[in-house]
């Protein structure tokens, strides 16, 4: 064998060795990129069950509410205002600028829905209805079902966020332009506890 033939051969194992690294490292993000994608898709199912919930929730009020149609008109503009702001990370999970835009949008539901419920302790008649009570612990449930899937969901984005940026595979995720994915963080401390009413 000639010395030629020798640098041949060990020139491609190098070269295979190299490949399949490549594609090892390629397939790692594509995993766990899809992981937060799911993530996202079990958030998004919660998120829309909520969404359904609102219009029944306001409807319900209407009733008792007479004199507070500005919050129920402004709980109705924050829902549709978060509806659309998850339709946009629905269609791209990876896009930043959506992520925020629902955090936002997010957070301005749940301040108008903290005012409605703050509303309905003042009115005793309303918190005595029963389709009033039930809807509560509906949405009550779901908001819980909302924050386990949201933390199920940023422990996938921080895995592969971890996986893109350490090295080597940051040079993978950089050639073949693997973003960052961006947290579903709740902005405010108050923010982060299911609403409390009580009808008892």
């Amino acid at each position: 064998m000639g010395l030629a033939l020798v640098v041949l051969l060990v020139g491609l194992a190098v070269l295979a060795l190299a490949v399949l690294w490549l594609v090892g490292v390629y397939n790692r993000l594509v995993t766990l990129r899809n992981r937060f994608k799911n993530a996202w898709a079990q958030i998004d199912v919660q998120l829309k069950r909520r969404y359904d919930l609102i219009p029944n929730l306001v409807e319900t009020a209407k009733g008792y509410l007479q004199h507070e149609r500005g919050t129920l008109e402004a709980v109705i503009a924050a829902r549709n205002a978060a509806v659309q702001a998850s339709g946009r990370v629905g269609v791209d999970p990876t896009n930043p600028d959506a992520m925020k835009a629902l955090i936002a949008a997010e957070g301005t539901l749940a301040g108008t829905l903290g005012r409605l419920f703050a509303l309905a302790e003042a009115y005793p008649d309303l918190k005595a209805n029963q389709t009033m009570a039930q809807l509560m612990e509906e949405l009550t449930s779901t908001e819980n079902k909302i924050a386990f899937a949201r933390q199920a969901y940023n422990d996938a984005v921080m895995n592969y966020n971890t996986e893109r940026e350490r090295f080597p595979s940051n040079l993978v995720a950089g050639m073949f332009n693997f973003g960052p994915a961006e947290l579903f963080q709740v902005q405010k401390p108050e923010e982060r506890e299911a609403p409390r009413v009580s009808f008892a």
